[in-house]
C-alpha cells in the first residue's frame, strides 16, 4: 500500500512550518522556504504529539476521587468525556454557590498557541467570564517589573517596545552598542503570537558590517552572537546596576554628561547626582566602588563612559536583568544612563530595554491589530501579580503591597490551569508542590502529561496547534499565517472550542459561549474582522478560503526608519510622555511617596539577598534554550537532542569543574538550601568563572523518595526563591540564586515525567458514584 503524503501550512511562536502527514499522521514540520533563518523548534513537533506523554483520554486523579492522596503523586482513573465534563459543570457549581466566584483563579498564564482563535487563555476565559468571572493574574514573568516601574518613569513598556529604534537605523547611525545582559540569538526564535520571517542575525550582521562596535556585559560569552564580534566583558551576576552607576560617575566626575538635555527632559537628576556621588550615604559609586562589586576592572569603566560620551551610543539592557533581586534597578539605571549621555530620541542613540527578548524588536512591527476571539467582561475585579501563586495559594487573607496598593489575597478553592505550564515557570517548585495541596479542586488542559497534569485533579486532553484550523498573527509581526488542521486530535482529545461549548450547555448558557457559531464560522468572523481592519488601513486580504488554502500574507512595514522617543526629543511640550512631569523621571516622586524600603525613588544599589547569605559559592544563571519554547515539546526530540544523559545541560567553568571532580558529559547533583536537581555537565570557558548555566524548560520531574524532593530532569526553578524583585512590582526574583554543585555518585535514576503516569481502573457505576456524593 502506498503511503499518502501531504505538505500544508502551519505557525507556531517560533515561525512558518511545512507539516508533512502521511496517512493522517503528521510526522515532521519542515522550515517555511523564505524564512531567511528558520528555527529548528519546528523539530520537536511530530514527535512529542505522537510521544509517549501525550494526555489520550479525560483522567481524575484517584485521591481526589477517594478524598485522599497527594497532588503531583496520586494515580488517575481515565474517564469518559461526559463523566469528565458531569464532574467540572458540578464543581464549578458548587464553589461558586459557596464561596463566590472570586474563589476561582484561572491565571492560565502561558504562550499556549499561536493561533488567534484556538487561544487556549482567551477560551477559557471566555467561557469563565460566562459564568461570573474569576480571579486573574496581571503582568508576565518575562518582564513585569517593567511593565510596573516604567509608566512611572518614562512610559508604558508594551508601547515603548514596539516604538523600539528599528536595527537598520543602528546600522545606520550607531558606532557603540553596549548590552547588558548580552542579546541571546536563541531568544529571538520566538515571538508573542508567531514570526513569518526570523531577521535578527541579517539585521546585526548588517550593523557589524556597518562598523558598528558592540560591548556584551554578561557572564555568558555566548549571550551575543559570535557574528557580531562583540566584547566580552563579564560581571558577577546580578551586578549590572553597580556596572552602570560606576559609568555614570564617571561621566558626572568628567563632565562629560548632557547637562541641557537633563535640564529639558528629565525631571531629579539632582537628587540621583548626590546619591551617586555619595553625598546622601557616604559611598560614592564609583569605577572604583564598581569594580570591587562587579569584579569588572575600573579601567575598562572608565574607559567605556569615555567612548559613551564621545560616540553616537545604543544602551540595551535584557530582560532577564529584571528577573532578580532588586530587578527594577537595572531598568531605572539604563534609563538614567542615556539620559545622562543625551542621545535619548536620536537615530541610533538612547536606550532600548527588551531588544533581543523577541524575534520582532526593533526589526518588524504589525500594520494594524488582527482579529481575535473577545473573552467578554469579567465581573470579578481581584486579581495577583503572576508570580505570586504560591503566596496565594498558602496564605489566603494574607496582606501584601502592589504599586503603591495595599491588597490582600483571595481565597482560591479552584484552579484552572489552560495554555501554561507553571511547574516550569514557577520559582520554587518544592513551593508551588505545597500550595497546589490547597485548592479543593484543579483543573489541567494539557496535550502532554507535565508535572502541572499531575498536579491536577481533572486533566483534559486537548488539541494541538496542528490539529485544528486556524490562522495565525504575531503581535508583533506583520504577517498572517494559514494554519489548517494537519492531523486528526490524537486519542479522545478534543478541541477546547467544542469542550466549552459542551460544559456552557450544561451550565445553562451555551449560546453566551458560542454566540450561536459553531468553529468554522467563528474563525470567519474574526478573519472578517481582519479583513475590514485591513481595508482601512490601504491593504486588501483574500477571502477566508483563498487563504486558508494558500500562503503566508505578508503586508507593509508601518514604520521601517523608526527611532524611538524622536517625537518626545523634537519638542516635550507637545509630545510629553504619560508620566506625572511629563518627563522622564529619574528621581519619581510618586515612588518616593509610596515609601518603600527595597525601592526608593531613584535608582539605588540593593545587594541581592542569597549572595548576601554567602552559604552557597556558585551563581546560578539560567535562561531560553535554543532547543524550545520554554518548556513546550520538551519531549521532542530536537529537545531530548540537547540532553546529557537524560538530562538538561548545566554549563560549568573548566576551573570549577576541576575543582569539584567534574569531566564533561558526568551527572551532577545542584544543591541549595531550597532543593536540588540532576543535570548533565557541559563544560566551557564561555561562562564566567564562579557561575553556572543551566537552562530553563526541563519538565520537573521531582523524585518524592529523594532528599529534599530531588528533581532527576534539570529543571531550575527547583533551586530558586519565590522573593519579589521588590514590593513596588512584586516580579519574580529567580535569576538571584546561589547554588553548590558536585558529581552524582550512584545510579542515575529514570526519567518519569516523558511518560505516562500510573492508571488505576474504576468502573463507570463506582464513578457516577463519586459524582452523586460530591454533587451531595
Amino acid at each position: 500500500m502506498t503511503a499518502e503524503t501531504s505538505r500544508t501550512l502551519t505557525g507556531n511562536h517560533w515561525g512558518a512550518g511545512i507539516s508533512e502527514t502521511r496517512n493522517g499522521k503528521l510526522v515532521a514540520v519542515h522550515p517555511h522556504p523564505n524564512d531567511p533563518n528558520p528555527s529548528e523548534i519546528n523539530r520537536n513537533i511530530a514527535s512529542s504529539l505522537n510521544g509517549r506523554a501525550r494526555v489520550l483520554r479525560p483522567a481524575i486523579r484517584r485521591g481526589w476521587l477517594e478524598g485522599d492522596g497527594t497532588r503531583g503523586r496520586d494515580s488517575f482513573v481515565e474517564v469518559s468525556w461526559d463523566d469528565a465534563l458531569d464532574f467540572i459543570a458540578s464543581e464549578l457549581t458548587r464553589v461558586r454557590g459557596s464561596y463566590g466566584n472570586t474563589a476561582i483563579y484561572a491565571g492560565s498564564y502561558g504562550w499556549s498557541s499561536a493561533g488567534r482563535f484556538h487561544h487556549a487563555q482567551s477560551q477559557l476565559k471566555r467561557f469563565l467570564n460566562g459564568q461570573g468571572g474569576f480571579v486573574r493574574s496581571e503582568g508576565n514573568y518575562s518582564y513585569n517589573a517593567a511593565l510596573v516601574l516604567m509608566p512611572h518613569i518614562v512610559g508604558p513598556f508594551r508601547t515603548h517596545v514596539a516604538q523600539a529604534t528599528r536595527w537598520p537605523v543602528v546600522a545606520k547611525h550607531s558606532e557603540l552598542v553596549v548590552m547588558f545582559g548580552g542579546m541571546a540569538m536563541r531568544n529571538t526564535q520566538v515571538s508573542d503570537g508567531g514570526v513569518a520571517r526570523h531577521r535578527m542575525m541579517d539585521n546585526l550582521k548588517a550593523c557589524t558590517e556597518a562598523g558598528v562596535r558592540f560591548v556584551n556585559f554578561s557572564p555568558l560569552r555566548t549571550d551575543a552572537a559570535d557574528e557580531i564580534g562583540a566584547e566580552w566583558v563579564p560581571p558577577k551576576p546580578g551586578t549590572d546596576t553597580a556596572v552602570m552607576m560606576g559609568l555614570a560617575h564617571t561621566l558626572l566626575a568628567e563632565g562629560l554628561h548632557d547637562i541641557q538635555f537633563l535640564d529639558r527632559y528629565t525631571v531629579g537628576f539632582h537628587k540621583f547626582a548626590s546619591y551617586l556621588q555619595g553625598e546622601t550615604d557616604g559611598i560614592a559609586k564609583s569605577a572604583d566602588w564598581a569594580a570591587s562589586i562587579s569584579g569588572v576592572p575600573a579601567e575598562r569603566i572608565t574607559s567605556l563612559a569615555r567612548e559613551m560620551a564621545a560616540r553616537r551610543t545604543m544602551i540595551t539592557c535584557a530582560a532577564a536583568l529584571q528577573r532578580a533581586d532588586y530587578g527594577e534597578q537595572p531598568l531605572w539605571m539604563t534609563v538614567t544612563l542615556a539620559a545622562m549621555l543625551g542621545q535619548i530620541g536620536l537615530p541610533g542613540g538612547g536606550y532600548t530595554v527588551g531588544y533581543g527578548v523577541n524575534a520582532n524588536i526593533g526589526n518588524i512591527e504589525r500594520p494594524f491589530r488582527w482579529g481575535t476571539l473577545p473573552q467578554g467582561k469579567n465581573p470579578v475585579s481581584d486579581f495577583i501579580p503572576v508570580a505570586m501563586i504560591s503566596d496565594m495559594l498558602l496564605n489566603p487573607g494574607g496582606e501584601y503591597q502592589y504599586n503603591g496598593e495595599d491588597r490582600v489575597f483571595p481565597d482560591i478553592r479552584m484552579v484552572w490551569w489552560a495554555g501554561g505550564n507553571p511547574f516550569h515557570h514557577h520559582q520554587d517548585l518544592r513551593r508551588l508542590h505545597q500550595a497546589f495541596q490547597r485548592p479543593e479542586t484543579v483543573i489541567v488542559n494539557e496535550l502532554n502529561w507535565t508535572s502541572t497534569a499531575r498536579h491536577a485533579d481533572i486533566v483534559l486532553p486537548v488539541a494541538a496547534p496542528q490539529e485544528r484550523t486556524d490562522f495565525g498573527g504575531g503581535k508583533s509581526d506583520n504577517a498572517l499565517v494559514p494554519m489548517p488542521a494537519n492531523a486528526a486530535p490524537r486519542g479522545e482529545a478534543r478541541i477546547e472550542f467544542d469542550i466549552y461549548a459542551n460544559l456552557a450547555r450544561r451550565m445553562g448558557n451555551a449560546d453566551q459561549f458560542t454566540d450561536g457559531l459553531d468553529r468554522d464560522n467563528w474563525l470567519r468572523r474574526i478573519w472578517a474582522q481582519t479583513q475590514e481592519v485591513a481595508q482601512s488601513s490601504g491593504e486588501r486580504l483574500p477571502d477566508w478560503e483563498t487563504f486558508i488554502k494558500g500562503d503566508v500574507v505578508e503586508l507593509q512595514d508601518p514604520s521601517p526608519q523608526q527611532v524611538f522617543l524622536a517625537d518626545f526629543r523634537r519638542d516635550p511640550d507637545a509630545n510629553p510622555l504619560p508620566t506625572p512631569s511629563g518627563r522622564i523621571e529619574i528621581f519619581s516622586e510618586q515612588i518616593a511617596g509610596f515609601g518603600l524600603d527595597d525601592c526608593h525613588g531613584h535608582p539605588t544599589w540593593f545587594v541581592p539577598r542569597d549572595y548576601s547569605a554567602g552559604t552557597h559559592s556558585l551563581f546560578l544563571l539560567s535562561g531560553q534554550p535554543g532547543t524550545r519554547l520554554h518548556s513546550q515539546l520538551d519531549n521532542g526530540h530536537y529537545s531530548l537532542a540537547m540532553k546529557v544523559q537524560g538530562r538538561e545541560p548545566v554549563l560549568i567553568h573548566p576551573e570549577d569543574a576541576a575543582d569539584r571532580g567534574i569531566a564533561d558529559g558526568d551527572v551532577v547533583e545542584l544543591f541549595n538550601d531550597r532543593g536540588r536537581c540532576l543535570a548533565g555537565a557541559r563544560v566551557t570557558p564561555d561562562i564566567l568563572k564562579g557561575c553556572v548555566f543551566l537552562w530553563t524548560g526541563a519538565w520537573y520531574d521531582p523524585d518524592y523518595d529523594a532528599p529534599q524532593e530531588r528533581d532527576r530532569h534539570g529543571n531550575p526553578n527547583a533551586l530558586t526563591h519565590d522573593l519579589r524583585t521588590s514590593s513596588l512590582t512584586q516580579s519574580p526574583a529567580s535569576h538571584s540564586t546561589m547554588v553548590d554543585i558536585r558529581r552524582f555518585e550512584g545510579e542515575v535514576p529514570d526519567l518519569t515525567v516523558h511518560d505516562q503516569p500510573s492508571f488505576e481502573a474504576r468502573s463507570r457505576s463506582a464513578i457516577q458514584s463519586k459524582l452523586r456524593r460530591k454533587d451531595e
